[in-house]
């Protein structure tokens, strides 16, 4: 009697389709990153700074909630090829400005005349409480790591923490980037 299962691959085959999959992301972040050239600033003076973020996670779901939120720009901080898909075309149509390391995003931001703001699990001021700035830069730190500057380098960045009511120390790094969108825009609803 035939059996309807393939036999499971093998070592090599998997590891053959692994790479293929790899290859078809980095050449999908590639169309992306050149149609990106041609991304337009929403219609909100927010930019989001991903900082040292793991390239196969949260990136792209920031992309697509920046568009949706209608955000200036983002900041990726030595963040390598990532697979666009999740995005659902959002990489083509936010800004992206690339830095080897945060001194240079920070800079970027400041001459551009960008109040910025970390978001940590130990903030000075909660989101709630604070009124953010017009020209709001809001930086996310690696998932695990968190930040990959100490913010006393940096006195002109605030400190913010997202509330949280549970036994969890943290969220998710693309839902508390969409948490600080989303009561950007609720803020500057009239601007």
């Amino acid at each position: 009697m035939p059996s309807d299962t393939a036999p499971p691959l093998t070592r090599s085959q998997r590891r053959a389709e692994r790479l293929a999959r790899q290859k078809q992301i980095e050449q999908r972040y590639h169309k992306n990153r050149q149609r990106n050239l041609l991304a337009r600033p929403g219609r909100h003076s927010f930019a989001m700074v991903l900082d040292h973020l793991k390239a196969g996670y949260n990136v792209a779901k920031i992309f697509r909630s920046a568009q949706a939120f209608s955000g200036a720009e983002i900041h990726l901080v030595d963040i390598g090829v990532f697979d666009p898909a999740p995005a659902k075309g959002a990489f083509r149509k936010v800004p992206a400005r690339f830095h080897d390391d945060f001194g240079q995003a920070h800079l970027a931001l400041r001459e551009a005349g960008y109040t910025l703001y970390a978001l940590t699990a130990d903030g000075a001021s909660t989101l709630p409480q604070t009124r953010l700035a017009r020209k709001s830069a809001f930086v996310i730190g690696n998932e695990e790591l968190g930040l990959s500057f100490d913010p006393a380098d940096y006195p002109d960045i605030q400190t913010l923490a997202i509330p949280l009511y549970g036994e969890m120390e943290s969220l998710n790094a693309s839902v508390a980037a969409s948490i600080v969108m989303y009561e950007y825009v609720r803020q500057h609803a009239a601007d």
